[in-house]
């Protein structure tokens, strides 16, 4: 349905985006994903004809649209300033879009979508009148009105509070999964591509690092910064020292650790990477220094030190009263430094 071959954009000196590729299948939701000043809002406005590309092309449908204007490309667009008609009622904003449907269609069309997000009889107020989250269900509700063939999301929830944003995401994914929309999601939230996405796409500096379904992207990364930047990660230099199929043994500060080897050959240099809740706390045969801890309600997350190595952990229970810990690393990657 989409898809964008080497897009570069520049502006004076600065190049936002390079090279960059990556392709939206019919029905699917992809997050891109990525830190502020990546270059992902970048992507999205080119998609949307609201930039032109320096180099690349955008084919929607298998149809070069690179060139066309926004009007033609059958895009949803929607924004995280809502971007509503504050003079206009509530119906009259979703149905700006449908201009050249019959009254009773638009109408009709209307009722329909204010009932999808959970808005009937809003009809008539005004933007004002509506809560924050109200207000981007009249956002979403106005980019589906006509139909699109595709819909983009810049940061849609990044305004509301989070207990708001965790309910919008809900709704949001069981929205696009019933219409069985193509969907491109632009965010810098980690929870949100990984709870809404079928694919996550992570850019960095204006390029895509990886995108692969949520579960598969947090386990196995392909770089140490989507380890680092999808949630809570172990990185301990080291390097490899032997491979056997897809296992490797990964020499850190003088012990060895087996791992998935993943790209990596014998002699790289590498990160074993772990993530917190992977380690096992109490019997293992190595010890950490417990430095501090932090209750999170569900957990806590302790600060130690292994060696001379930074390691987070997760413990189920108060561990303050503990100076030091037994563990163990049954689960980890080998990810080639870069």
């Amino acid at each position: 349905m989409l898809e964008v071959r080497g897009l570069t954009k520049r502006f004076g000196e600065v190049t936002a985006v390079a090279d960059f590729s990556l392709a939206v299948a019919d029905g699917e939701t992809v997050a891109l994903l990525g830190p502020s000043g990546c270059g992902k809002t970048t992507v999205l406005r080119i998609i949307a004809g609201l930039e032109q590309p320096d180099a690349g092309q955008v084919l929607l449908a298998g149809r070069d649209a690179t060139d066309w204007p926004p009007e033609r490309r059958g895009v949803g667009l929607v924004f995280q300033s809502y971007a509503l008609f504050p003079h206009l009622s509530v119906g009259a904003n979703v149905a700006y879009g449908l201009r050249f449907r019959r009254g009773v269609d638009r109408v009709a069309r209307v009722e329909e979508l204010l009932s999808l997000v959970g808005l009937s009889g809003y009809e008539r107020r005004k933007p004002h009148q509506l809560s924050a989250g109200q207000q981007q269900r009249v956002a979403l509700a106005r980019a589906l009105a006509p139909e699109p063939g595709i819909l983009l999301l810049d940061e849609p929830l990044s305004a509301l509070d989070a207990a708001l944003r965790k309910e919008l995401r809900g709704e949001l994914r069981a929205i696009l999964g019933k219409l069985g929309m193509t969907a491109l999601y632009v965010t810098h939230d980690q929870e949100e591509a990984l709870a809404l996405a079928d694919r996550v796409a992570v850019m960095r500096e204006g390029r895509l690092d990886q995108v692969a379904p949520p579960a598969e992207l947090y386990a196995r990364p392909r770089t140490s910064f989507v380890a680092a930047f999808l949630g809570r990660a172990n990185l301990w230099p080291g390097k490899v020292v032997s491979v056997d199929g897809d296992r490797a043994l990964v020499e850190v500060a003088g012990e060895r650790f087996p791992a998935e080897r993943g790209e990596a050959r014998e002699g790289d240099e590498v990160f074993l990477f772990f993530r917190p809740e992977w380690v096992h706390l109490g019997d293992g045969p190595f010890v950490a220094a417990v430095e501090g801890a932090e209750y999170l309600g569900d957990r806590w997350e302790l600060r130690a030190r292994f060696r001379d190595l930074p390691l987070v952990l997760i413990a189920a229970q108060d561990p303050r009263a503990s100076t030091a810990l037994s563990f163990a690393i049954p689960t980890s990657q080998a990810i080639r430094r870069q």
